[in-house]
C-alpha cells in the first residue's frame, strides 16, 4: 500500500499528503442536519456539494439531503445573487423544508457574495426561514465550519424574552448521533429540561419504514432556537469547536456559558456529570454510577494488554483530546497525537494531558498536519496500535499495526455510528475495542504453541 512512504522526514509548508481533515462546509452541512425540517444549502457549485452529501453518506450510510446554487462561469465571475434567489425558491416549492442554512464554498468566498444582503433581498415565504454563515473552504476545517453554521442559526433565531424557559442548553462539538442519544439519556435519567443543539440523531440514524421522508423526525426545532436566549445556561462540550457559538449566543442573548472538554473517558465523563449537578441541581442517579463501575472493572480485567502500550491517535481536535485522556487512563502511552485541524492550542492541550500522567517525554502532539507525517512517524518510531478514521489503514496495513478506527468519517465499516463513544458506556467499547485490537494481533502473529483458547 505505502510501502514506499520515507523514513527520513523533510519540512512541508504550503503542501499536504493525505489530508487528516475536510473543508469547512461539509461540517457547517451536517450542523444543518441537526435542525428539524432544515435544507441545507450549499452556495457554490453542483460538484461541491456532491462531494459533501456523498462523504456523509457513505459514513452514516442514509441518503443526505442538500441542494446548491449550480454555480456556472457566469456566476463564477459576476455573483451568485440571482442563482441563490431562484435556488432557495425553487427548494422551497419543490421540498418544503421550513428553514433553509446556506453555507458559503470557497468560490463563493472568493467572489465575495454578499449573502447577508442576497437574503435581505429575497421574497421569502410567509412562514419559512433563510439562514447563512461563511465558510471559506481555504481556511480552517469541518469542525470549524459545524461551529459556524451554529453561530449562524443564534444569531439569525434567538431571542431573550422576559420570560426564561428553565431550560439548559447544550451544545456539543461535532457528534454521532449514538453520542447525541447517549447525552439525552443521561439528561433525562437525571430529571434535567434542555435544549440540545444541533441534534442529528433521529435523521442520519432514521430507521427504516416503508416510505421515504424528506426530513426526518429528528433535530432541533426552530422554537427551540429561537428559544436559546432563554435558557439560564449554556454547556458547551468541547473546548475546541463550540467557543464560538457560546460567544454568538452570549453577544446577542447574554446567556453565559460554560465549556469542558469532550466527554470521552472517565474523568471528562466525571467533568460533564459534575457540572450537569452544578447547574442543574440534579443528582446522578444509581444507574449512571454503575456504568461507570462497569466501565473501572473492564479496564482493571484487561490492563495487562493495554498497560504500556504506544498508541498513535489522529482525527478532530475534541474527539482525539478525549480518546488521548481515555488511553491515558487506560495506561497507555499516546506516543503520536495529532489532528489535521489548524491551531497552535491543539499541542498545548496535549501536552498539559500528558504531564498530568507524567508521560511528556515520550509523546508528542501535531496540530495542521497530515497522515503522510503521521507515517513517517510511526515508520521510525513504531506503535502498538493505531486509532483514528479509515483513511489510516493504509498505514496500518503497511506498518502490520493492529488499528482501531475512530471518529469521522469511517467510509468502510457499518453500524459504528450506532455505538456511543461518549460517557462511560462508549469508553467501555472504545476500551473493548482496543484491547481486542491488541489481542487478535497476538493471535495473527504469534507461534503456534503460543496460540491459546485463553487469554
Amino acid at each position: 500500500m505505502l510501502d514506499a512512504t520515507p523514513k527520513e522526514r523533510v519540512t512541508r509548508e504550503a503542501l499536504r499528503i493525505n489530508s487528516c481533515k475536510t473543508c469547512q462546509p461539509v461540517g457547517a452541512l451536517y450542523a444543518a442536519l441537526g435542525v428539524h425540517n432544515c435544507m441545507p444549502y450549499s452556495h457554490g457549485s453542483q460538484g461541491c456539494v456532491a462531494y459533501h452529501r456523498t462523504v456523509l453518506t457513505r459514513h452514516y450510510k442514509e441518503p443526505v439531503m442538500a441542494v446548491s446554487s449550480s454555480f456556472s462561469e457566469g456566476a463564477s465571475v459576476f455573483g451568485g445573487k440571482s442563482n441563490l434567489t431562484t435556488g432557495t425558491k425553487n427548494v422551497f416549492d419543490i421540498y418544503n423544508p421550513d428553514i433553509i442554512a446556506v453555507h458559503t464554498t470557497c468560490l463563493s468566498e472568493v467572489i465575495g457574495d454578499d449573502l447577508k444582503a442576497f437574503i435581505r433581498d429575497m421574497e421569502i415565504p410567509e412562514g419559512k426561514l433563510v439562514v447563512h454563515c461563511h465558510t471559506p473552504s481555504f481556511k480552517g476545517s469541518h469542525v470549524n465550519g459545524y461551529a459556524a453554521m451554529m453561530a449562524g442559526f443564534i444569531s439569525y433565531l434567538s431571542e431573550k424574552t422576559e420570560k426564561p424557559n428553565g431550560k439548559l442548553a447544550v451544545f456539543p462539538a461535532w457528534s454521532e448521533p449514538s453520542d447525541l442519544r447517549l447525552l439525552k439519556h443521561y439528561m433525562d435519567l437525571m430529571g434535567i429540561s434542555y435544549t440540545l443543539f444541533p441534534d442529528q440523531s433521529g435523521v442520519v440514524d432514521a430507521p427504516m419504514t416503508d416510505h421515504f421522508e424528506s426530513f426526518p423526525k429528528g433535530g432541533t426545532t426552530i422554537d427551540e432556537i429561537r428559544g436559546l436566549g432563554d435558557c439560564t445556561h449554556v454547556l458547551g462540550l468541547g473546548e475546541w469547536t463550540v467557543p464560538e457559538p457560546c460567544n454568538a449566543l452570549s453577544k446577542k442573548c447574554g446567556v453565559k456559558s460554560d465549556i469542558i472538554p469532550y466527554p470521552i473517558g472517565i474523568a471528562n465523563t466525571d467533568h460533564l456529570l459534575m457540572k450537569l449537578t452544578e447547574l442543574t441541581g440534579k443528582e446522578v442517579p444509581y444507574a449512571i454510577e454503575e456504568e461507570r463501575g462497569q466501565l473501572i472493572d473492564l479496564i482493571l480485567d484487561q490492563h495487562i494488554w493495554t498497560s504500556q502500550k504506544t498508541c498513535a491517535i489522529f482525527g478532530d481536535p475534541d474527539f482525539v483530546l478525549g480518546v488521548t485522556s481515555l488511553v491515558l487512563e487506560m495506561g497507555m502511552i499516546p506516543k503520536f497525537v495529532l489532528t489535521g485541524t489548524p491551531g497552535h492550542a491543539f499541542p498545548k492541550m496535549c501536552q498539559a494531558l500528558f504531564e498530568q500522567y507524567g508521560v511528556e517525554d515520550q509523546c508528542q502532539a501535531f496540530e495542521f498536519d497530515d497522515l503522510f507525517t503521521l507515517h513517517q512517524l510511526v515508520k521510525n518510531e513504531p506503535v502498538d496500535v493505531l486509532i483514528g478514521t479509515n483513511y489510516g489503514k493504509q498505514i496500518a496495513r503497511a506498518e502490520k499495526i493492529p488499528f482501531v478506527r475512530a471518529g469521522w468519517p469511517v467510509l468502510d465499516r457499518y453500524g459504528h455510528y450506532l455505538w456511543p463513544n461518549i460517557g462511560y458506556r462508549g469508553a467501555m467499547r472504545f476500551v473493548e475495542r482496543i484491547s481486542g485490537a491488541i489481542m487478535d494481533h497476538v493471535d495473527q502473529t504469534c507461534s503456534d504453541e503460543d496460540f491459546d483458547v485463553v487469554m
